[in-house]
């Protein structure tokens, strides 16, 4: 039996929420991504996998921070120490934009030692483990620099670019399987994004169209006995009812609040044998974040409301956002001191943010605009139940007022 790890999507330098922690001096989110990392690692190690699989996607931009790099090259060099090979696909994260530079991760394929696998280009090759070969197929992100930059594509439009970036990786990934042997266990593995896979949080914001689009039966193909992937990060299998499966394995971490409803994790896959291959997802140890909604009742204490609404929430070493919902024409009364107080125990308090109802305005169909003044005020009035006692009142005074008004522009 061969095993590995399969995991992508670390994003070392995701620091949208935290702070900076009192003993390292190392912002507190980068210590939960190597965490998680670590935790992954060292399940690796434990269970003496044949190789370790991350399928892009390691920093959050392609210019990570000297603190980002030594934190990821400490977690790898564990498993180099271990002799656990490592394969590494370069994501659209790790990708400069810029013709001709190297991305972040290629500083591993140089390292003047063996057992790193940097694959920044389509590439096949055979793996040599200690249970025996493995075949490995490997796509990084299909980056538009190179075709942009040649003069056959220089008129083209965005879509039609990524149209025939999709069907020319297609052919290539086609292409590599027809190539490999049939007897010998096959993982195909890359950073793309497959037509039918779920986006979550952040990723929704993306715009679709400058993907390329992968269908499933592009990847499950003979003779892949596992399809590894990188990019969603959600987990999820693909080809449920088929073989291979197709599976995302999804951030180690949460990246933001759409995704707090989410497991995170890496997969551990076993292949039995050529054509039986299982994988099991493993949950990584993760920040909590929890969004508190508080619809506040009417004429009681607003303050009191939301307090007591708090305790019933485990706040703590949680990012915390708190959206507290006002009644209908009461004014704000919240005391943020004492919310911020009670959430002291929090991680991080991202925010208290109020939220109130819009009114929504009945229409007067009954006025029309040829009425005179009295039956316009008589008709509104009559709409008004709290001014129907006063209204021969308010119109006899606001016509007096009207007469004045038209006897000094005479």
């Amino acid at each position: 039996m061969i095993s590995f790890i399969h995991t992508a999507d670390i994003h070392f330098g995701m620091e949208n929420y935290g702070k900076i922690d009192s003993k390292t001096g190392i912002h507190s989110r980068l210590l939960d991504f190597e965490k998680a990392l670590n935790f992954c690692i060292d399940f690796a190690i434990e269970k003496n996998v044949d190789f370790f699989l991350f399928a892009g996607d390691a920093y959050k931009t392609a210019n990570p921070s000297p603190t980002q790099q030594k934190l990821l090259m400490q977690c790898l060099l564990k498993l180099y120490k271990a002799n656990i090979p490592i394969i590494i696909i370069v994501g659209n994260h790790d990708n400069p934009l810029s013709f001709g530079k190297a991305t972040a991760l290629d500083v591993f394929g140089n390292l003047p030692v063996d057992g790193f696998y940097v694959i920044s280009k389509p590439a096949s090759f055979v793996l040599q483990t200690k249970n025996g070969p493995v075949q490995i197929v490997g796509i990084p992100w299909p980056s538009r620099n190179n075709i942009s930059l040649n003069n056959k594509f220089f008129l083209k439009s965005a879509t039609e670019i990524t149209e025939y970036i999709s069907n020319n990786v297609g052919i290539l990934i086609e292409q590599f399987a027809k190539e490999l042997d049939p007897k010998i266990p096959a993982v195909f593995t890359g950073h793309l994004t497959v037509s039918s896979g779920i986006f979550s949080g952040s990723e929704k914001r993306a715009i679709y169209g400058n993907d390329p689009v992968f269908l499933p039966s592009q990847l499950a193909i003979a003779p892949f006995d596992y399809v590894a992937l990188g990019h969603l990060h959600r987990y999820q299998n693909l080809n449920l009812n088929g073989y291979p499966a197709i599976v995302y394995s999804g951030s180690i971490e949460r990246v933001d609040f759409g995704e707090r409803k989410e497991d995170k994790g890496f997969c551990f896959v076993k292949i039995h044998e050529k054509g039986n291959t299982t994988h099991e997802f493993v949950k990584t140890p993760v920040r909590p974040f929890i969004q508190i909604e508080a619809h506040l009742k009417p004429e009681i204490d607003h303050t009191q409301q939301l307090l007591e609404i708090i305790k019933n929430y485990n706040i703590n070493d949680a990012i915390v956002k708190i959206l507290y919902f006002l009644p209908q024409n009461e004014k704000d009364s919240v005391n943020l001191r004492l919310v911020q107080q009670a959430c002291e125990s929090a991680m991080f308090l991202v925010g208290i943010v109020p939220i109130r109802q819009i009114e929504s305005r009945a229409k007067r169909t009954l006025m029309k605009i040829d009425m005179n003044l009295e039956d316009l005020l008589n008709t509104y009035f009559q709409s008004k139940p709290e001014l129907k006692n006063k209204k021969n009142d308010l119109i006899k005074k606001t016509l007096e007022i009207q007469q004045e008004i038209d006897e000094l522009k005479e």
